[in-house]
This record gives C-alpha cells, sequence and structure tokens, in this order.
C-alpha cells in the first residue's frame, strides 16, 4: 500500500486593487493596506500552507482565511470548494506576487496523500522548512521557525499526533480537535527540520498502518 498525492485545484481568484473603505474596515486593513486578493480551492489545509508562502514571498498580510463546511463535496458553488483565502498589500503588484507564490505551493508543493485507490482515505503530512507570519502566529512560534502541518481524519488524526510527538523531540503547537469545519484533525508541532521531518514520517506511518488494520488493537 502507497500513498498518492492528492492536490488541491484553484477554483477562483480576483483581485481587488482599491478596496472600498466599508470592505477594508471590515478586514481591519492598515493604512498602507489598500490591495487585496481573494482565492478560493478545494482543500483547506493546503490552503493555509499556500497563504502562509505569500507572507514571505510579497509585502503581504494574510487578514481572512476560512475553511467550509463539510468540505468541497458539500460546496455553496462550482468555484467555492473547501477554503477561502485573503491577502491584503500596498499594491495590486505585491498581492499578484502573493498569488503567484500561493499558486505555486498549490500546484507544486503541498499535497494530500491518499492511502486507498479511490483516494476516499487521506492524509496530510507537511512539513514548512521555514514559516512565514500566518502559520507563525497560529503556532504561536517565531517566524521562520520549522513546522510539521499533520492532519487526518478524527481517529487517525489523534493516534497519529501522539506517534508523532513520540518520534521526535517536537512540540506541539497548535491542536485541531475532530471535527474540523471539514471532518478531520491533527496539529502543528514544532522543532528542528529534521525533527519535523521525523515527526512526519510517523503520523504518516501509523496511519498507515492503521488502513492496514483499522479493528487491530
Amino acid at each position: 500500500m502507497e500513498f498518492r498525492p492528492v492536490k488541491a485545484e484553484i477554483l477562483a481568484v480576483r483581485i481587488i486593487p482599491n478596496a472600498d473603505q466599508a470592505l477594508a474596515d471590515q478586514f481591519q486593513l492598515k493604512f498602507h493596506q489598500r490591495s487585496l486578493a481573494i482565492i478560493t480551492c478545494t482543500i483547506d489545509d493546503v490552503g493555509y500552507t499556500a497563504i502562509d508562502e505569500a507572507t514571505k514571498r510579497a509585502d503581504v498580510e494574510v487578514v481572512y482565511a476560512r475553511s467550509f463546511y463539510a468540505g468541497a463535496s458539500h460546496a455553496s458553488g462550482p468555484l467555492s470548494g473547501e477554503f477561502i483565502g485573503i491577502i491584503a498589500g500596498p499594491s495590486p503588484d505585491e498581492v499578484i506576487s502573493g498569488v503567484d507564490a500561493i499558486r505555486n505551493v498549490i500546484e507544486n508543493e503541498a499535497y494530500f496523500e491518499a492511502i486507498n485507490p479511490e483516494e476516499t482515505h487521506t492524509m496530510y503530512a507537511h512539513v514548512v522548512a521555514r514559516t512565514g507570519s500566518y502559520l507563525s502566529k497560529l503556532a504561536n512560534i517565531d517566524e521562520g521557525a520549522p513546522l510539521a502541518y499533520l492532519i487526518a481524519p478524527p481517529l487517525e488524526a489523534m493516534y497519529g499526533l501522539d506517534a508523532a510527538l513520540k518520534a521526535a523531540d517536537v512540540q506541539l503547537a497548535a491542536f485541531y480537535g475532530p471535527p474540523s469545519e471539514t471532518n478531520f484533525g491533527g496539529g502543528l508541532v514544532t522543532g528542528t527540520q529534521s525533527a519535523c521531518r521525523s515527526a512526519a514520517d510517523a503520523f504518516r506511518k501509523s496511519i498507515l498502518d492503521i488502513a492496514r488494520n483499522p479493528i487491530a488493537y
């Protein structure tokens, strides 16, 4: 049994070059933040990872990011997906650079992994070598610290998270108790880059074991 990549798909992107003040107030934009980029995609955790990368590649800040309830299979429309993210910057060029970084992560770097051929049993064990401002704030860690982003279905997530924390010198930085909006669970763990990779490997291995022997306790 092998893991196979399950990639997210970007569904829609729009740039607002100069946001109306009423909208700017809702997102609590800073004085210099006049431009917005709005993006939706089919997998929320990949989206969160991608918008964090935008904060490292451009002069932008994440001002809104949410998962949609029940996931992409129950989306409110064909362009809704599972996630919406909004970044703000001082100019259209900056937010476009941020979107370019988001697209690169979604298309080439971050993905879920499927355990079964139907791709109905999936998990996310992605190592961020250097966090940007968004994930650093979520995890309450220094910007630029390594992070392992570990997500799976409810039972698998809790068992796998325990295995990850025991496998390496890492600390639990954020806990996502199941069910999340998309009925998953997991957490963010931090340590050295090598420790985060070991934790992610242990998470992945433990979930594969559950898939092979779901009731062999």
